[in-house]
């Protein structure tokens, strides 16, 4: 589970990072910038939650 929300987060990065650089701000590219955002912020919280116990 750990490895599949790495690599849909290092994949949405990499694609919001390439949305980001594009010339043009339409309305396609600005609603597919988001959603890789939203999908890069939910899978941060899913490793953040799946995260171990931490020794004190």
């Amino acid at each position: 589970m750990k490895q599949l929300l790495r690599t849909v987060l290092l994949v949405a990065l990499v694609a919001n990072v390439s949305l980001n650089f594009l010339v043009e701000q339409e309305g396609p590219n600005i609603a597919l910038s988001v959603v890789s955002g939203v999908v890069v912020l939910a899978s941060a919280a899913g490793l953040w939650m799946l995260r171990g116990p931490r020794e004190s």
